[in-house]
Order: C-alpha cells, then sequence, then structure tokens
C-alpha cells in the first residue's frame, strides 16, 4: 500500500459524501486544503475572483513548473443510495458525483504528493502546482482561471477524468458559449383579453422552433441544447409575462462557435418580432476546444505502460456485473474507447465480453473532436495539457448516471483513482527528469494553437453563482 492510498481514499469518499454543486463546493474544497496543508503545500486562494478556486503549491522557482487540475463539483438530481444497482434517491432532490470528481480531484492531489515527495528526495528544482478548479460542470471555472492568468506560470500541466476504460484521452473537445435568454411580455387574462397580452413564454418557445430549423443547416460537430429554467406562472389563464430559458452553444473551436451564435441571436431577435416581446440574452459562461498534446500523451502512455492497468477482483466483477444489468446494449456500443481504437470492431468485442476493463488501449495520437466540453479547454490554450483516463466503473457505465453515483465509492472506483494518481506522477517526474521534453510540448503547443490565447470569455464577466 502506498503510503497516501488511506488518505486519498477517505478524501474521495468524503467528497462523494458531500457532493457539492458548482460555485458551492466548500466543504470538498476544505478537505482537500487540509490534506495539501498537511504535507507542506503553500495554499492561495480565491483564484480569480472565484470562492471555491485554489492553488497549492511545493517546490522552488527557477525550474520546471507542473500542474496537476482538479475538480469536485457535483451534478443536480442524482442523488443515488451507493452500491445499490437500483434508481434509489439518498436525499431526495439531492446532488450526486455523476461524473467521477470527488475521485478527479482526489487523484491530483495523489500525483501532486507523489511529485512533492520526489522533488524533495532528489533535491531537483522544480514545483509541483495542484488547482482545485471549481463548476467543470456548467461553470466553466478553468475558463475563467485562465482568463485570469492563473495557469500561465505552468510549463506543462496534466489531469485525468474517472471512465469505464484505461486509455490516453487524445483527440479535442468542442467549445463552448452558454447563455440565458429572457423574454418581457404582457401579462393579461387568456380567455377574457388575449389581444392585450404579449407572452413572453410564446417567444422563448419560437427560439426553439427556430433553433430546430437551425439544427438542419449546422455543421456535424456542432450542437446546441436549451433548458426552460423560467416558463412564467403555473396559471394556464395567464398569458405569461416573463420566460427564461439557458441555451448552451458548441462547435470545434471558439470562432466557429461565435459564428453558430450570431445565427442564434438573430433567431431570439426575430422570435422578440414575431411576439412583441422584449428578448434580452444573458452570457453565463464560455469555455475552449481542448488543445490535444502528443509529446505529454506519449509521456503518459509510457508510465501507464509502466504502472500496468487496474487489476480487479472476481468480487469487484461480481459487483460490477450488477450494474452492467441495469442499462442496454447501446451503452456498450458508446464506450468512449471505441472512439479511440484503431480496430474499432475488436474494441467493441472485447467490451462485450467484459464487465471491467483490464487492459490499456493501444495508444494513438488524434486531433479528431470529441462530442462534449470541457473546460480543461482553456487550460490547454494557455500551456501544454494532456490527460489520461482509468476504469472507475463498470463496462457501458454512462456518465451523468444514477448508477455511475452508486459505483462511485467503490473498491473499483478507488483502484481506478489510485491508479491515475500513479500515472499522472510518473509521467511528469519524466519531464522534470527530462527538460527537452518540456521544450518539445511547447514547441507542439504553439504550433497547433499559434502564438496567442484568446478567451472566449467577455472582459468584465462574471459567473453567475445564484
Amino acid at each position: 500500500m502506498d503510503k497516501y492510498n488511506d488518505e486519498l481514499i477517505k478524501l474521495a469518499k468524503n467528497i462523494w459524501e458531500f457532493a457539492e454543486i458548482k460555485w458551492k463546493e466548500y466543504r470538498s474544497v476544505e478537505a482537500q486544503k487540509e490534506i495539501l496543508k498537511k504535507h507542506g503545500f503553500k495554499i492561495k486562494e480565491n483564484l480569480a475572483d472565484l470562492p471555491t478556486a485554489f492553488s497549492a503549491e511545493f517546490g522552488d522557482e527557477g525550474g520546471i513548473s507542473i500542474g496537476l487540475l482538479g475538480e469536485f463539483d457535483a451534478l443536480s438530481g442524482l442523488s443515488q443510495v451507493e452500491d445499490l444497482a437500483e434508481r434509489k434517491e439518498k436525499v431526495k432532490g439531492e446532488c450526486g458525483h455523476g461524473c467521477g470528481h470527488h475521485l478527479l480531484g482526489t487523484a491530483s492531489i495523489g500525483a501532486s504528493l507523489k511529485i512533492k515527495d520526489y522533488i524533495e528526495e532528489n533535491n531537483f528544482k522544480a514545483k509541483v502546482i495542484y488547482f482545485g478548479c471549481p463548476a467543470e460542470e456548467g461553470g466553466s471555472g478553468k475558463a475563467f482561471m485562465a482568463k485570469a492568468g492563473c495557469f500561465d506560470a505552468l510549463d506543462i500541466a496534466i489531469t485525468w477524468h474517472p471512465f469505464t476504460g484505461n486509455a490516453i484521452f487524445t483527440g479535442s473537445l468542442q467549445a463552448n458559449k452558454q447563455v440565458y435568454v429572457r423574454f418581457r411580455g404582457k401579462g393579461a387574462h387568456a380567455a377574457a383579453s388575449p389581444h392585450l397580452g404579449r407572452s413572453a413564454l410564446d417567444g422563448l418557445e419560437l427560439v426553439n422552433i427556430g433553433v430546430q430549423f437551425l439544427r438542419e443547416h449546422m455543421q456535424s460537430f456542432e450542437r446546441i441544447h436549451y433548458s426552460i429554467v423560467d416558463p412564467g406562472s403555473a396559471s394556464p389563464n395567464v398569458v405569461q409575462p416573463y420566460a427564461e430559458g439557458l441555451y448552451l452553444i458548441r462547435s470545434k473551436n471558439t470562432e466557429h462557435v461565435n459564428r453558430l451564435y450570431e445565427r442564434f441571436e438573430k433567431i431570439v431577435e426575430g422570435a422578440g418580432l414575431m411576439t412583441e416581446t422584449e428578448p434580452e440574452i444573458i452570457f453565463d459562461k464560455a469555455c475552449s476546444n481542448v488543445i490535444p498534446n502528443p509529446v505529454i500523451e506519449e509521456e503518459l502512455y509510457k508510465a501507464f505502460l509502466e504502472e500496468g492497468p487496474v487489476e480487479f477482483t472476481e468480487e469487484e466483477i461480481n459487483y460490477a456485473r450488477k450494474f452492467r444489468e441495469t442499462y442496454p446494449q447501446e451503452n456498450i456500443e458508446s464506450e468512449n474507447t471505441i472512439g479511440f481504437a484503431e480496430d474499432k470492431n475488436a474494441e467493441l468485442n472485447y467490451l462485450k465480453e467484459n464487465i471491467l476493463y483490464d487492459k490499456i488501449l493501444d495508444y494513438k495520437h488524434s486531433n479528431e473532436i470529441v462530442m462534449g466540453s470541457s473546460d480543461v479547454g482553456d487550460c490547454s490554450n494557455v500551456v501544454p495539457t494532456a490527460q489520461v483516463i482509468t476504469a472507475c466503473f463498470a463496462i457501458g457505465t454512462a456518465a451523468h448516471s444514477w448508477q455511475e453515483v452508486a459505483q462511485g465509492k467503490s473498491s473499483i472506483a478507488m483502484k481506478g483513482m489510485l491508479k491515475a494518481a500513479d500515472v499522472m506522477a510518473r509521467a511528469a517526474i519524466s519531464f522534470i527528469e527530462n527538460p527537452e521534453l518540456v521544450k518539445k510540448a511547447k514547441e507542439e503547443f504553439i504550433k497547433v494553437r499559434g502564438e496567442k490565447f484568446i478567451s472566449p470569455i467577455l472582459d468584465g464577466s462574471k459567473p453567475r453563482m445564484d
């Protein structure tokens, strides 16, 4: 057993219990800072004026500076009883860790502790910095942090994500922009005097109809999602004077997001004209596409091969089988590792035949767009960045599902978390020992990104935390 394992497992399980929503991760942050302070890290709080963003540093100036990225926010409405293979809320209406962020930050802390020990024992002039990054789910905390320059002093950044397989995450993720759309109209009696009313809800519904028609004319790497967050009053006999929706617009990079957003703006304007209501668009958040870095990816792959895959017991396989039986074959066919695999048929057959992922997928760098977004993209636009994934859940477990929450405290999840910490630490140490790798990573980074990072966050914007 590694000397930090017990502390890390306890920390991850505590954060699973806290299950705090974006921007409200106060207990999770305090638990993380406590363990880092205990082991000699210097804490900087309120990064980018975000109350749950912080960094923890160890080492000397003047050498290589390596950043480890951590997350710890949960998802709303996903409270679930642990280890139970049926849907049952633990606390009605509360949050749950349906994306494994209780593991994510914890493993990055584990890697930071191991790198710290290595620097001390070998008297290297180097620095390791753990970044506590809030609100990845719908808040894009790292985007605000990148805008504020939090990652500027790093040479490289490494992170990971809990998944159902063992692989190097390669390829890009979509950039996005999220806005609130508010309509103000005129209330009236819907039967006696409908001609006096101007329905804000009609305006919002017309936006959704317009978006539906726009989808036919979008590119394959583009998406628009929405939620009606306020439909107005609960009375159908009232012409609704107010309505509000939340829209998430995605494309392959910030430039393409902005193009698609301009078309979306015209739909909103048109809906206001058609209903004689007053629309308002309020910026909420945005994040950049991920720039993959093959130099760091290759070192992560070498480190993973040296560490070996996660090993599971027969008891753990039987535990995972209970969850495997709760979702359809379609989940298996949608696994992320198929997209990373060169022989996709062979990978699909492996996934069908196994309950838990017990191999390391062969690595080949890709620049293809993976559908989905992460605020890791903004860090990757500031500094060379790469990430690894490890098996923490039964094959076929969907992210943002109650099944993932239920497995979140299992020995399977803990093993995957500890493996990620080992792989990230080993890869980071290879950069400390071989500074020429840092130079190569930076050269590759500049070649892809160009000389300047343009943040998608509007100047003066603050995240909505209410």
